[in-house]
């Protein structure tokens, strides 16, 4: 995991500690180090770090009411001299507090915390942008079964029923392939064979008038030919090959 820091400190030599701490880790970038909170703001707003490290006691403005005055703010680990402001700090949800001078030992402790703090955050987005992915529900076996269209290989017809093949499975359900054509996008899939549609993006290559998809080869219908290979071959290059 790469994590992308910023240093927020007025105290030179309290920078220097921090910078020093942090190559030891190769994981770790710092993209900025700021001698006042609002130096640090533009780069803040543009959601492009990960953690701050951040002294409380500075000039102007502390780092505590900094906080208060921004609507988000990624993963905040404290570095200050002054012990008094812990409660509070952690009130603002911050994710550790470290108290100057602190060694090594005491850092990587720091360090540990925000990678795992950061991993569980990832995971979480995740699996909401899995959840969120564009997909149907397919009746197989009389229960619904949710089917994400980036798992679609290609669609068979079988008289009444229809086959879909996923990188997940293979599922059968009672429905005509013309009825789950026009449930899919047509940028995403296309009907090649009057028995077969296919997802565009998932062609390995064209021979003759035969589509290869994982293992399977698919044929070209008469009346699909030229359009379907123009569709396949503008959407995913050089395949043809003939």
């Amino acid at each position: 995991m790469h994590i992308k820091a910023i240093i927020i400190d007025d105290e030179p030599l309290a920078i220097e500690v921090i910078e020093s701490f942090i190559d030891e880790f190769k994981n770790i970038e710092i993209v900025g180090a700021y001698r006042t909170p609002l130096e640090a703001l533009s780069i803040i707003e543009e959601g492009k770090v990960d953690v701050i490290f951040l002294d409380i006691n500075m000039p102007r403005m502390n780092g505590l009411e900094f906080l208060k005055c921004i609507p988000k703010y990624p993963q905040i680990i404290i570095t200050t001299a002054y012990k008094e402001y812990a409660i509070e700090s952690y009130e603002l949800e911050v994710l550790d507090y470290l108290v100057k001078p602190f060694p090594f030992s005491r850092f990587l402790k720091a360090i540990n915390k925000l990678t795992n703090r950061l991993i569980i955050e990832n995971k979480l987005h995740t699996a909401l942008d899995f959840e969120q992915s564009p997909h149907i529900f397919l009746k197989v076996d009389k229960k619904l079964v949710k089917i994400f269209l980036h798992d679609i290989l290609y669609i068979e017809s079988l008289k009444d029923y229809i086959r879909v093949s996923t990188t997940e499975g293979t599922y059968v359900s009672h429905k005509s392939l013309s009825s789950i054509s026009d449930e899919l996008p047509d940028e995403n899939f296309i009907r090649v064979h009057k028995s077969y549609a296919i997802a565009i993006d998932k062609v390995k290559s064209i021979e003759g008038n035969l589509i290869e998809i994982g293992t399977k080869r698919i044929p070209l219908g008469r009346n699909y030919v030229m359009h379907a290979k123009q569709r396949i071959i503008k959407n995913k290059g050089n395949l043809l090959n003939e």
